[in-house]
């Protein structure tokens, strides 16, 4: 989707009401929670007023954070936003039927706060997704309130769902595939985060009037390559300062097959300076560490989620980032933890085939990191060993002109702000 510029004055003086509906949101620090409350925190901050309708944070932890209930609703106003916090079930243990039933609580909880905004009289209504469930919610309150209609897929979760096995049966996809594109191509705008899911809503019946690329970002600011702070992060951790770091940080699910990070360690327990370090939390959390034990893995670590003053060391102390996904998943989700990696000017192993959309980022700017096959563990062990003998961080300016060009917050918010803007002005 294109967007014709607005005038200057027009945009000046175009300052909007905002409805954003979606399950996660600020103060989660990971995933689609950390941008969506980005996201909302900024168009405040360029004097527009934004609602949000969330759930309590709980991810990726899978366990709603102190202070919040997930039994009651509440309000709250935080950078100028007002927030309404909605009840939901979070399972301690993940199962596809618990998956579903989770996010049908809170499409069900968070319906009734929406249609009361009808009476706000919204300009756009946002939808994140997922969950899917919640997309009738917006179109609807949407149409009620004379608004447009915007539709953010951060993840294809329904085509996921299927590839990466959390569930099965042809006639349960094929349905719920129909009921998805259905409806998509209700919404006035449809947006995603990399140009091949852009293709793939389109596949899906989006029209291309309709489909627009909405990337995810990273704040150069905030986020960046700091080796005092790199230091500080391995003194805390008691990382010797000649370990090679090979890094995962973010949601350990299903969706990342993590366990071949543990088949490498196990190959590679024989390099003494070689560290595989897991930071973070999610539902494959506890069976990993048990693993861990069990194979004796003394080269493998498991830390807390860091602190968003704690990220840059950490990122700036790893020697390699592992993006790791199971085979299927590359394009239906661009990992979120690239651009933070970007940012710091990191270099990253890969996991997808070369027709992917990281595929073909990797082959078009090499200096980004390395390819390798999903569950291919020779490949890779083999690229961990050639990253270890060239650890020269000659390539960290690179990736970091790469960040600033692409993926900045100001460039990419205030384009996004741009085309809400545009897309409100022809309602």
């Amino acid at each position: 989707m294109r967007f014709a510029p607005l005038s200057r004055n027009r945009q000046e003086r175009l300052n909007l009401r905002v409805l954003v509906l979606g399950i996660n949101y600020a103060p989660e620090l990971t995933g689609i929670g950390k941008y969506t409350g980005e996201m909302a925190r900024w168009l405040a901050e360029q004097g527009h007023d934004v609602r949000v309708i969330t759930a309590p944070p709980y991810y990726p932890q899978w366990k709603v954070a102190p202070g919040y209930s997930p039994l009651r609703y509440c309000q709250e106003r935080n950078d100028n936003i007002r927030v309404w916090r909605c009840p939901l079930y979070v399972p301690s243990t993940l199962s596809g039927p618990k998956r579903l039933l989770h996010l049908a609580s809170f499409a069900a909880s968070s319906f009734p706060v929406m249609l009361r905004q009808i009476f706000w009289k919204p300009n756009v209504v946002i939808g994140i997704e997922p969950p899917l469930f919640c997309a009738p919610t917006t179109w609807l309150t949407a149409k009620l309130a004379g608004a447009r209609s915007w539709l953010h897929v951060q993840d294809f979760e329904v085509d996921a769902a299927f590839d990466v096995g959390v569930l099965s049966s042809y006639w349960l996809r094929r349905a719920a595939v129909g009921v998805e594109s259905w409806l998509m191509r209700r919404f006035d705008c449809v947006s995603t985060i990399s140009t091949s899911m852009v293709e793939r809503l389109r596949v899906k019946g989006v029209d291309e009037e309709s489909a627009t690329l909405f990337p995810n970002w990273a704040d150069l600011d905030r986020v960046h390559r700091d080796e005092s702070a790199a230091e500080d992060f391995r003194l805390k951790h008691g990382i010797p300062a000649t370990a090679f770091v090979a890094l995962y940080s973010g949601n350990m699910g299903e969706k990342q097959g993590l366990e071949i990070v543990l088949d490498a360690a196990h190959c590679l327990r024989g390099e003494r300076d070689v560290l595989f370090l897991l930071c973070g939390d999610g539902a494959a959390r506890t069976r990993l560490e048990q693993q861990a034990r069990m194979r004796e893995l003394e080269n493998v670590r498991f830390l807390a989620l860091q602190s968003a003053e704690d990220v840059a060391g950490m990122l700036s102390a790893a020697d390699l980032h592992l993006v790791i996904q199971k085979p299927g998943a590359a394009d239906l989700v661009m990992p979120s933890k690239l651009t933070n990696i970007m940012a710091v000017g990191g270099f990253s192993l890969i996991t997808a085939t070369t027709e992917t959309e990281l595929g073909r980022l990797l082959k078009e700017h090499p200096f980004l990191g390395i390819l390798c096959s999903p569950n291919d563990l020779e490949s890779l062990v083999a690229a961990t060993l050639s990253r270890k003998a060239f650890r020269a961080n000659r390539y960290v300016p690179r990736v970091r002109r790469y960040a600033e060009e692409t993926i900045a917050r100001v460039k990419v918010l205030g384009e996004f702000e741009n085309h809400l803007k545009q897309i409100a002005g022809e309602g």
